[in-house]
């Protein structure tokens, strides 16, 4: 299987199953004496893991991470940073009725076709586990840009979404409720939505927005390297992701010239930002934000129709420990994506400036 690896001169791979021993990840072209600040990778991982709330699937994993290789005394070495977060509570018997069936909207019939063979315990490398690596990656390429800026946060959950801008928004109380939205009536409303959709067994899709702040100038080429393509690419490979918007997105496609337009200011600086941050694929200095659409989770707990091995069309219900709404636990992930497109972009710019 080829794609595990994913940046140009930053880059990680990751390896593991949702249902295999550990998930783990090795980081090539980490600049050597950083000051690794284990705390703020360890709350990354506490936002992605499951469990912690009751509006996500209760599967219990710490989610501690050790470090191999590439850290010496609390400082990066330049090598490779090599890292495993352990499986401990699995629950592959949860999975056996699919042994010999493809489950609707998932990668089970297309990874059997593909390869012959598939892990059928919670979709294996096909999970949203495989995520958990990316998040330390994330936290860890944060600590070379330390003065840029992300914040990702839910924007919308079905129908309920938000009607300000993010600049009207207080990002402050993103982590005070467990949707992870800045909007406490707004939070409120997903919440109790999201657990009505549990309730009856189905799951819900949402939006996530992030917003990348106090970028330099220069970040990006401008041809098939642009920096909103990067990180369109970012987003679209995190698992039940459906869509990518950034600056003024699909919403430009309604409007003129001249109201697009983001005229200067003398300082170089723009009066609106419908860019998003980015023009000709390079950063212009502004606020980089985009949208992030994830589909519902597709594994129901209620009874489908599924494909058997055999070519017979059968009802299941799904089973086990599943998230009725991914956006929550999500959000440190589009942060981490966003994070990896940034750091190895800017290490570049550094080289080919």
């Amino acid at each position: 299987m080829a794609g595990n690896t994913f940046g140009k001169l930053l880059k990680l791979t990751t390896f593991g199953e949702s249902h295999g021993e550990a998930l783990g990840g090795i980081i090539d072209g980490f600049p050597a004496g950083i000051t690794i600040d284990f705390e703020a990778i360890n709350n990354d991982l506490r936002r992605r893991k499951p469990g912690q709330s009751s509006i996500v699937t209760q599967r219990k994993e710490e989610d501690e991470v050790q470090f191999l290789s590439g850290i010496f005394e609390g400082k990066s070495t330049g090598t490779p940073i090599g890292f495993l977060i352990a499986n401990t509570n699995h629950k592959s018997g949860d999975y056996s009725e699919i042994k010999k069936t493809y489950r609707p909207s998932h990668a089970d019939y297309v990874y059997e076709q593909k390869y012959g063979i598939r892990d059928y315990r919670g979709g294996g490398r096909s999970s949203a586990r495989e995520t958990v690596s990316r998040v330390v990656a994330g936290a860890l390429a944060k600590q070379i840009v330390p003065n840029i800026k992300f914040t990702a946060f839910v924007s919308a959950v079905g129908e309920i979404s938000l009607d300000k801008k993010y600049q009207d928004l207080d990002f402050s109380i993103i982590e005070d409720n467990v949707v992870r939205c800045p909007d406490s009536e707004k939070a409120k409303q997903m919440e109790q939505f999201i657990k009505a959709v549990k309730k009856s067994g189905d799951t819900i899709g949402g939006i996530i927005t992030c917003v990348i702040q106090n970028v330099p100038i220069g970040l990006g080429e401008p041809v098939f390297d642009k920096l909103h393509a990067d990180l369109g690419k970012a987003m679209l490979s995190i698992n039940a992701v459906k869509g990518f918007e950034f600056g003024g997105g699909f919403e430009s496609a309604r409007m003129r010239g001249s109201e697009h337009n983001d005229l200067f200011n003398e300082d170089g600086t723009t009066k609106t930002n419908f860019s998003g941050g980015i023009q000709g694929g390079i950063s212009n200095g502004m606020d980089i934000y985009f949208n992030v659409a994830f589909k519902p989770v597709a594994t129901l707990l209620q009874k489908q129709d599924v494909l058997t091995n055999q070519g017979e069309i059968i009802e299941l219900q799904g089973k086990g420990r599943h998230d009725p709404c991914v956006v929550p636990r999500a959000v440190p992930i589009v942060e981490a994506m966003a994070a990896l497109v940034i750091a190895d972009s800017f290490m570049l710019n550094k080289i080919f400036k």
